[in-house]
């Protein structure tokens, strides 16, 4: 059975929800994974008479349905430390508050266990996000960082993120971590320390997005393999890797586009990820939850790439093979 194709609304908040179901809908997408901004879903209203509805019924009247929601903003200033002006221009008026730093922290936790509820509310089991962390200052390693540092680190992510994490449980949903630059798992060692920090509780999972993987030179393929029982969510962006020796993977504090970048993302299908074995990849794990594009591309106008990436997509995910390779090949004497 083939599996559903979402649009993540994310980039798109500019817009009305309704705008974005419609158009969604005329390119021939299954369903939407909602972003908790814009006016498209607001966590704090979860419990208001009507307003779960009002969303629902949007989906009904163009024909969508919704795997998945996402809150990737707020989920970002649980752990980070800074807290600062580039919060400031994410997080909304309510998280934001007095802009005190802990306070910030607080009231982004406080989201995420309303965004928990709000899934639930509209019937689905999985919200997408960021952790933010604590020690993603440290990247680099210079000035030196002891050890007991990043211990440290993970030992805060592990003691904000349970108690959200309880609520999640509480109700019935999962929370799939996007592993990305700047969160506490951003690669592949920092994501089994993360599930290790948890205790890996189920109601902790990951959602593969190979774009941020494509830059960092990890193979996308095999981590879908080795975190099989994690992959609870798939967002689909494309990466352009054009590292010329001037070109870096650290982007040289380069706007998105510039031709002097290592890497840039792109429209689904024109970028260096490879989908078909990661389509097959997936298969093979028994994924069956929605392909969710999040399109991103500075150099393509959205409105054209949106549906060309729909279609260049759903050209790997074909139905598997019903039968076994040993039962095709055997006696049949």
């Amino acid at each position: 059975m083939p599996r559903p194709f979402t649009l993540f609304t994310g980039q798109w908040a500019d817009l009305p929800f309704e705008e974005v179901a419609k158009l969604a809908s005329g390119w021939g997408y299954d369903g939407l994974e909602i972003a908790v901004s814009g006016d498209h879903l607001d966590a704090w209203r979860w419990d208001e008479p009507g307003y779960v509805e009002s969303k629902l019924e949007i989906l009904d009247k163009y024909n969508l349905k919704v795997w998945a929601i996402s809150n990737h903003l707020k989920g970002q200033a649980v752990c980070d430390d800074p807290i600062d002006f580039r919060h400031q221009a994410i997080v909304g008026s309510k998280v934001w508050g007095d802009g005190d730093p802990e306070g910030v922290r607080t009231r982004a936790a406080e989201e995420m266990k309303h965004t928990a509820r709000l899934a639930k509310a509209l019937g689905v089991d999985t919200v997408v996000g960021f952790t933010g962390s604590s020690i993603w200052q440290y990247v680099a390693m210079f000035p030196p960082v002891p050890e007991k540092v990043i211990d440290a680190g993970y030992q805060d992510f592990a003691d904000r993120w349970n108690p959200i994490l309880d609520v999640f449980d509480e109700n019935g949903i999962r929370f799939a971590h996007e592993v990305h630059p700047s969160e506490i798992a951003y690669d592949y060692w920092t994501t089994v320390r993360t599930l290790e920090a948890i205790g890996h509780r189920e109601a902790f999972g990951l959602n593969w997005d190979p774009s941020h993987m494509m830059w960092q030179g990890i193979d996308p393929v095999s981590f879908i393999w080795d975190f099989k029982d994690r992959i609870y969510h798939v967002d689909c962006k494309d990466t352009k890797v054009r590292q010329t020796g001037r070109n870096t993977v650290m982007g040289s504090h380069l706007p998105w586009g510039d031709p002097r970048r290592g890497w840039d993302f792109v429209s689904a299908g024109r970028g260096d990820v490879p989908w078909e074995a990661s389509f097959r990849a997936l298969t093979a794990i028994g994924y069956n939850g929605p392909i969710s594009i999040e399109w991103e591309d500075a150099g393509m106008d959205r409105l054209h790439g949106a549906p060309e990436a729909l279609a260049a997509l759903k050209k790997y995910d074909f139905p598997a093979s019903q039968t076994s390779f040993d039962a095709a090949f055997s006696s049949k004497d």
